[in-house]
């Protein structure tokens, strides 16, 4: 029999070479990258030596992405290893307030064999002397009840009253000592309970957390490991509000701490070198730059993986980058990343004189040096320089300079944007502009980010060099790294190409041999016949940048009926029974609104109508048509840096509009606050201030209290009432268009009757994780939500995400459970969080989903 011939190599994949890096946690010890197994195996030996010494309490201290979640995981799969032991996790961020207080006990008792549980439940009755008459209900209710059942009882005859809690400890003690001492177990058994994301929580979670584990859970057999950052859980960070008390109480949490070294600068660039090779682009990442990333990263293994996923988005879909190199991308991320305010003036109208903010900050830099000089004090040609650079502001030179000096700065910084004084003592960040300044295509690359790509219509663009070490290895594309188009560095084309580089070429074009066949010179004095691109990125109709972090204009949308979603910010929802109130109308004058595109999207979120106009004698017409009830405002148009001021004070006095008003505008400075302050008027550069400010002028619209009692549902839901018709879908015949998410950890049972919807023309979604929920609730917009109550064993879990939905403002809508049983506290719950009812009857399903249909006609 013939030998088998060799395997040829692999083909790229139709959908490219590149991926993006996930941001799970390493769990296995084979998946560890920076040596943090050596120390999950050393912790995990501790917590098995010590199960005499417990309760204690260990904190895995560490800084936001510098590994917490995946020392933990591996140490909880070490621990797997030792007899006896055993492991619970609870996700502090899931819960709110006191519901993590409930919920840690609960996940510590659920760990527990139904037995000994059934005996806790008859103790906990048999001392309580006001439930003996229910002590036999309660112990035929609990005969046919699992774990969670059991655990459900249990906590209530627990927190029933301040005298059952007061007795809780001891019960817990009692549950403890009962599984973990018994004549069949030897050694005694461990449990140990991770606790994570603790430091993200809000102050009353955190406390609530803390109360669970050191008054309630602290008992003999029981060991805590808890992932946290300490500093923010100190004085200065979320706890800042406690009282010495409070204070001391908080000192007492932890026994001890390990506080997560940083890796070292050796491992750091493998780490960094992995996760380019992952992704595809480790041919781009030089020894220079791996060196960048260590250092810029601050080692940080979450911000590698966010700058390398970041740099892998940028070379893919962002054509600015093709004719400029991988140097130029990341460090212009890492801009974004780390100093965002900077990154939208450097990249949108920044109301300096040229449009350069960053000859602006440079420039700066410079005049404050010369302003603060002593000693000999500088030369003329840098008086020269800061004498015409204070012209632009109104400023002359002193002379001499001195404490005169002083005084100018101070003059001179009130007119700058706010972030330059902090910025200009920063040498990471004057360092970081430096180098991207001393490119030689700097003024081109700079020009770029403010007015995007070319564009079709222009003149075809060749490839950057520095893109080509990429290709060297995938099959069929060119070698030279050269082609020219309009296309992202790093396109792939997929079934048809769009001009990116890589792509083969189409009929005529001849590809370019591979490396060591003889080299024939690529026609570069002809353009490329690439076909047209196809959406999103045809034509490319002079967008503005498109850098991952910045909303901007989006690329022109397909023809054809709009597709729903994806949705920046989920809007509220009307409650049943609510009636509409008159339309919230703002007017919204900006000359460049494509580069703050964010307002738009915050006005339609909260349901306003908005009016858009480019100039201020447009809006004095709009004003005679209709007042409307916000003003909206740039400052800057064109080379008049006042404009806006300008024509508000106007408004104010011809009588024209004396409404409020907000100034959004991506420069600001002390200056132009005061100026807002005496026009009566707000000024920001931040969608969620701008979303808040938008918010207090629409609850005085709507005689709205601003810190009302009523649940949030109908707190909200005159926002959404109002909602553009855009939003406001007209249902025409039976469930069409109507959008329904269902979160049910076993999908399985309610297929068939999700099925039914679909075939009435309702869009439903099923996820069967919490994860699934929200990814889908942040890209589509949802009419109503289904859900479980029981979920993996959890018997809360339903009304817990709900609330956390309802608190983040992630979904806040009609909501409905669909549960397998149904008790006065379970109807109280859902009350409690705005729901439609629990309810375990599928009519009762339908009537939901037709009653939400009924009010989208």
């Amino acid at each position: 029999m013939a030998a088998p011939s060799a395997l040829p190599p692999p083909a790229t994949p139709q959908h490219g070479p590149f991926a993006l890096l996930n941001d799970e946690p390493v769990a296995e010890p084979g998946a560890d990258l920076l040596g943090a197994g050596a120390a999950a195996r050393q912790l995990a030996g501790l917590l098995v030596a010590s199960r005499d010494a417990t309760p204690f309490t260990l904190a895995v201290d560490a800084g936001w992405g510098m590994g917490k979640s995946s020392l933990m995981r591996l140490v909880d799969a070490e621990l797997a290893q030792a007899p006896e032991v055993h492991t619970v996790w609870y996700n502090a961020w899931t819960s709110t307030g006191a519901d993590a207080l409930e919920g840690l006990i609960k996940s510590v008792l659920m760990r527990f064999d139904r037995r000994v549980l059934r005996r806790g439940l008859a103790r906990v009755t048999e001392r309580r002397a006001l439930l003996r008459a229910v002590r036999a209900v309660s112990t035929v209710a609990a005969g046919p009840l699992g774990v969670a059942g059991l655990v459900d009882e249990l906590w209530k005859s627990l927190s029933v009253n301040s005298q059952a809690r007061n007795e809780m400890r001891g019960a817990i003690g009692d549950l403890v000592k009962e599984w973990s001492e018994t004549t069949e177990f030897r050694p005694r058994r461990l449990l140990v309970v991770f606790i994570d994301d603790l430091d993200r929580c809000s102050e009353e979670t955190v406390l609530a957390v803390c109360e669970a584990v050191k008054v309630y859970l602290d008992v003999p057999g029981l060991a805590f490991v808890v992932g946290c950052d300490r500093s923010a859980l100190g004085p200065n960070g979320l706890l800042h509000d406690l009282s010495p008390a409070g204070s001391a109480f908080m000192e007492k949490i932890f026994q001890t701490s390990y506080r997560i070294p940083a890796a070292d600068n050796y491992g750091v660039k493998d780490y960094i070198r992995w996760c380019a090779r992952t992704a595809g682009v480790a041919p781009l990442l030089d020894d220079a730059l791996v060196e960048l990333l260590a250092q810029r990263s601050d080692r940080n293994p979450r911000r590698i993986k966010r700058l390398v996923n970041g740099f892998v988005l940028e070379a893919t879909l962002n054509p600015v980058w093709r004719d400029f190199g991988p140097g130029a991308v990341i460090r212009t991320l890492l801009i974004q990343y780390f100093y965002p305010d900077f990154y939208r003036m450097m990249t949108g109208p920044s109301g300096t004189v040229d449009g350069d903010v960053v000859a602006e900050f440079r420039a700066y830099r410079e005049v404050r040096r010369t302003l603060l000089a002593a000693g000999t004090g500088p030369a003329e040609d840098e008086l020269r320089a800061a004498r015409d650079f204070l012209a632009r502001y109104d400023l002359l030179l002193p002379d001499p300079l001195g404490a005169s000096g002083e005084a100018v700065l101070a003059v001179l910084e009130r007119q700058l944007p706010n972030e330059f004084p902090g910025l200009v003592v920063n040498p990471a960040f004057t360092s970081l502009v430096d180098e991207l300044t001393a490119r030689q295509d700097a003024d081109r690359l700079l020009l770029r980010l403010r007015e995007g790509p070319p564009g079709s219509d222009g003149e075809p663009t060749r490839m950057s060099r520095e893109w080509a070490p990429v290709w060297q290895g995938v099959q069929g594309a060119r070698v030279d790294g050269y082609s020219t188009g309009f296309g992202p560095p790093l396109a792939w084309p997929g079934d048809g190409g769009y001009g990116g580089y890589g792509y083969p070429g189409p009929a005529g074009v001849p590809a370019l041999p591979q490396q060591g066949a003889p080299q024939t010179p690529y026609p570069a004095q002809q353009p490329t016949p690439y076909p047209e691109p196809p959406t999103p990125y045809g034509g490319y109709p002079q967008p503005t940048p498109y850098l991952p972090g910045q909303q901007q204009a989006a690329y022109p949308a397909q023809a054809g009926p709009p597709v729903p979603g994806p949705y920046p910010v989920p809007g509220p929802y009307p409650a049943p029974g609510l009636y509409p109130v008159p339309a919230f109308d703002v007017l919204w004058v900006d000359d460049q609104p494509d580069r703050k595109t964010v307002v738009r999207e915050v006005l339609e979120a909260l349901g306003a109508q908005v009016n858009h106009v480019p100039r201020s004698a447009a809006a004095v017409r709009a004003l005679r048509n209709r007042t409307p009830d916000l003003l909206i405002s740039d400052i800057s148009r064109g080379s008049d840096h006042s404009a806006g001021f300008e024509m508000v004070e106007r408004l104010k006095a011809d009588g024209n509009y004396d409404g409020p008003v907000v100034f959004f505008t991506i420069r600001r400075s002390t200056d132009r606050e005061e100026r807002a302050a005496a026009l009566g008027a707000s000024l920001t550069n931040n969608a969620q201030e701008l979303r808040d400010l938008v918010l207090a002028v629409l609850r005085e619209h709507t005689a709205l209290p601003g810190n009302t009692a009523a649940p949030a549902v109908e707190a909200t839901s005159v926002v959404r009432s109002q909602a553009p018709a855009r939003q406001r879908r007209v249902v025409t015949t039976g469930l069409h268009g109507l959008s329904v998410l269902w979160v049910d950890d076993v999908v399985a049972s309610v297929r068939e009757l999700a099925m039914d919807l679909r075939r009435e023309g309702a869009t439903v979604q099923l996820a069967d994780t919490e994860r699934d929920a929200l990814d889908w609730l942040a890209a589509h917009r949802v009419d109503l939500l289904l859900s479980d109550i029981t979920r993996n064993g959890d018997g809360e879990a339903g009304f817990v995400f709900a609330k956390k939905l309802r608190d983040e403002g992630r979904y806040l809508g009609p909501l409905g459970f669909f549960a397998g049983r149904i008790n006065p506290d379970r109807e109280a719950r859902a009350r409690a969080v705005g729901a439609l009812g629990v309810t375990t009857d599928a009519v009762v399903v339908r009537r939901w989903v037709e009653q939400i249909a009924q009010e989208l006609r």
